[in-house]
């Protein structure tokens, strides 16, 4: 079991290396083996296999072979892409995963909970989940929730285990000893812990776990599709069905009109891969994947990469201002004491190196003894040090002294007491801090007394300062009262605490009102305080903005629906108080996204849009419970992960308007000609050349697009509204229909001169140009096509080169050219093919300019 500290590394290298990882059965990720099958079963490399297999049928054994190159090609590149997205999405799991916190060489570390092995000392708290299943050698008030595996939702009671059970446990299976249920010595893998401490020793992981034995059930339950998934493949579907339709028709007309039933067949094939977009699944595979790793170089680590969908239409940002807008850097600042009266009043800026007079020892002292012994809260630790400054060597801090009884925070009563007992049998000093408010009602104040010290709250907390009043009460005895009310408390004094602003707050404020997106700053502080700190971020504030608890808790769900709509603060509120706040939101029509850190958080994380937990701070429960992780709890990263939420839904709506635009003319050459009995323009081979280029230019080109100038400059998307909507078919169809006309145009001016390769070649050139021009228009709606040009983009570069590349192999290769069917064009009808396929440009500027147009005129008041 290793020492009484915990195990050595070494003994925990051993072991993992012995019994493996602590993760679960299922959930490998795809090998590139799978990924390659799963790739070949896409009906566009079924036609292209089909196309090739004919070829080689009727003897044309190097068209054959070379469509099966073009699939090895196309293959590899989707490969490259997948495993890609692969690898993002492996280091997200990586990075969300749950940790634990062990003790190894007698030191506490934080660890991957996969790294945890059987016999190591863990350390409990509130809000963690538990990595695997332990017995308990240390018990504070533990309770757990395990309804992952009874179904039981009642949190239970947890107890020290026996010396008998801990030997007996060691020989036992897992499955004999490990159980659910309360008032038992152990912990199972997967439960969450909701109150209490505690250290357990670990004695099964991974699939011997209780939950490793359930099987892969648990495990399996299937993903809802996003809505833009199932647009998607509505989408697809649709065209899928189009494709099937007209290509059986063209096989028809083609073999009827002509009596060529091989080259039917070739046409039908050839259209029916021109029409399929089967570019798209791969986008919406790669932008999401691709964004999620971008949002964890700003910042933010996505746990459902879906919410990347949502993060562009938040229109309504609720922050808690501890830690996210503020530094989460608690100094005391001022202190007030002389009781009820509060006489004295102390600037701790203008004391400078001196002594902190006797008037405030007591006040300092009971501040101490009513928070943790080795705290954890930043407030607390200021406490601890300011004693350390003040107190040293006095008779004020009580090494000796033993707590024997607390009574702990809670909704009903914002404030927690402690009862301590001296060396001896003496009478018990009992200590109680918090809310200035609920600390006068447990002195029992009048209210003229309540209303003074209300005054000097206020003058206070104008400054912006957290404050917290503090009071002295006794007890003799064992008999404890059951709530801290039943104790008879003397009012001590205030402290105020300060907090500041980051430096980057208030523009990323300002931002968000830029974006149309409203912010509210949800926290416990007291009213004053909350608005003085809203000032300071930058938020706006008129009479009434002002939501508080009490408040809240007198209005029905229709009435808050109404309040909500003007608040900018939530003062005074509940972790429960927080779910309220969201579906009020919601009833209103807002998008919102909301932040947390606590187990009481995790219902409004999971009922927001888009939940976002802290990850210095935050608990297990809240990180599980969110859709984003923000990894230093800063309020910019939250406004960063928007903008490039919408970044990211621009490029994805530009690279899904391209692939339907750029369909159109490959559609429109594989069944026109068979129409107007010209000779064949396109053949399988030659969709296939073009896929090579369309594939990196809407999965890798349009990924790295920079974002958009008004990007963060304009309201929030409609979340209704369909990446696909009608005016964007529309326009993406006109792009496709001008293109596919400027081609005819010069296949027909090339066949009047030219003999029929050498036509078929420069009507090709004039598509692969068109194709690569209306990659650049594309890429910005708002952007002129030469301020695109000045937009840095690397990889769009080498898409581009590698396309003329492409393109010169084709038309001068001589292998390339017999299999292609060209024949090289000489260099002025080269520059005529590529002029011609650049003039699509004016056709795309000339549509973007209407489109603007019409937008400037519609957003007119």
């Amino acid at each position: 079991m290793g020492t009484e500290w915990g195990l050595t590394s070494a003994q925990a290298a051993r072991r993992l290396a012995d019994e493996g990882a602590n993760t679960l059965p299922g959930g490998a990720r795809r090998t590139l083996w799978s990924i390659a099958v799963n790739t070949l079963r896409e009906p566009m490399f079924l036609l292209l296999l089909a196309a090739g297999i004919l070829y080689i049928t009727f003897g044309d054994l190097q068209e054959g072979l070379t469509l099966f190159g073009f699939v090895l090609l196309t293959l590899g590149l989707t490969l490259y892409q997948e495993g890609r997205t692969e690898r993002a999405i492996e280091a997200l799991r990586d990075l969300t995963s749950p940790r634990a916190l062990v003790i190894r060489d007698g030191q506490a570390l934080r660890i991957a909970g996969s790294a945890v092995v059987r016999g190591d000392l863990i350390k409990l708290s509130e809000g963690d989940r538990v990595p695997a299943d332990a017995l308990l050698v240390l018990v504070d008030g533990l309770q757990a929730d395990e309804s992952l595996l009874t179904g039981e939702a009642v949190p239970v009671s947890k107890r020290v285990a026996l010396p008998d059970e801990i030997s007996s446990a060691s020989q036992l299976d897992s499955a004999q000893w490990m159980a659910g249920g309360d008032d038992r010595p152990m912990v199972c893998a997967g439960t969450l812990i909701v109150q209490g401490s505690a250290m357990a020793r670990v004695m099964a992981t991974g699939a011997r776990s209780q939950i490793g034995r359930i099987g892969d059930s648990m495990l399996s339950l299937a993903h809802e599709r996003s809505p833009l998934q199932q647009q998607t493949n509505r989408l697809v579907r649709n065209l899928a069905l189009l494709a099937l339709g007209l290509s059986l028709v063209l096989v028809l007309v083609h073999g009827w009109l002509q009596g060529d039933w091989l080259q039917a067949l070739l046409a039908g094939i050839a259209l029916a891969m021109a029409l399929l977009p089967e570019e798209y699944p791969v986008v919406l595979t790669v932008f999401p994947a691709l964004g999620a790793k971008r949002l964890t170089q700003a910042g933010v680590l996505t746990r459902r990469i879906n919410a990347i969908e949502t993060l562009g239409a938040t229109t309504v940002l609720c922050t808690d201002k501890t830690g996210t807008l503020t530094e989460n850097r608690m100094t005391v600042t001022h202190l007030v004491a002389g009781g009820v009266d509060l006489t004295e009043r102390l600037a701790l800026d203008a004391l400078a190196e001196g002594p902190l007079p006797e008037t405030f020892h007591p006040l300092v002292e009971l501040a101490i003894l009513a928070s943790v012994i080795d705290p954890f809260d930043p407030m607390e630790k200021a406490f601890h040090q300011l004693g350390l400054r003040f107190l040293a060597g006095t008779e004020h801090l009580h090494r000796d002294w033993r707590l024997v009884h607390a009574y702990a925070l809670s909704p009903q009563l914002r404030a927690m007491s402690h009862v301590w007992a001296a060396p001896g049998d003496g009478v018990q000093t009992v200590a109680a801090k918090g809310a200035p408010e609920a600390v006068m009602d447990l002195c029992h104040l009048n209210s003229a007394q309540r209303s003074h010290i209300s005054g000097v709250v206020d003058s206070l907390a104008a400054e912006g300062l957290r404050v917290l009043a503090v009071a002295r009460g006794s007890f003799a005895g064992q008999d404890w009262p059951a709530q801290a009310h039943d104790f008879d408390f003397e009012f001590i004094g205030l402290l105020g605490l300060a907090d500041p602003v980051r430096d980057e707050v208030p523009a990323a404020v300002a931002e968000c009102r830029g974006a149309g997106i409203r912010v509210i700053m949800i926290t416990g502080d007291y009213p004053t305080t909350a608005r003085t700190i809203a000032h300071q971020a930058g938020l706006d504030l008129r009479e009434g903005d002002v939501l508080t608890g009490e408040e809240m808790a007198g209005l029905g769900d229709e009435a808050l629906c109404r309040r909500i709509a003007s608040v900018s603060v939530c003062a005074r509120i509940s972790p429960e108080q927080k779910l309220r706040i969201v579906q009020a939101l919601k009833k209103r029509g807002d998008i919102v996204a909301m932040t947390g850190d606590g187990v009481n958080d995790a219902p409004a994380l999971r009922a927001a849009h888009v939940g976002v937990a802290m990850g210095r701070r935050g608990t297990d429960v809240a990180r599980e419970s969110a859709a984003l992780v923000l990894i230093d709890d800063n309020f910019a990263a939250i406004v960063a992960s928007v903008r490039l939420g919408r970044r990211i839904f621009d490029n994805l709506r530009k690279a899904m308007s391209y692939i339907l635009a750029v369909h159109v003319p490959i559609a429109g050459m594989a069944m026109l000609p068979v129409l107007l009995a010209w000779p064949s323009l396109l053949y399988p081979m030659h969709i296939a050349l073009l896929e090579l280029i369309i594939d990196p230019a809407c999965a890798v080109a349009f990924e790295n697009e920079p974002a958009e100038d008004d990007v963060m400059h304009r309201p929030p998307r409609d979340a209704k509204e369909p990446l696909f909507g009608g005016a964007t078919l529309l326009l993406a169809f006109v792009q496709g229909l001008g293109a596919l006309a400027v081609v005819m145009v010069a296949f027909a001016w090339a066949h009047a001169r030219l003999t029929e390769p050498e036509a078929r070649a420069f009507a090709f050139a004039t598509l692969v140009v068109g194709n690569l021009a209306l990659i650049l228009s594309n890429r910005s709606s708002q952007r002129s096509l030469w301020a695109s040009l000045r937009a840095p983009n690397r990889t769009l570069w080498v898409v581009l080169g590698l396309a003329f590349g492409l393109l010169w192999v084709s038309l001068y290769l001589p292998w390339a050219v017999e299999v292609l069917r060209f024949a090289p064009l000489p260099a002025h009808e080269l520059v005529s093919a590529c002029a011609l396929g650049l003039l699509s440009l004016l056709w795309f500027e000339g549509i973007k300019w209407v489109q603007r147009q019409y937008l400037m005129t519609t957003s007119k008041p």
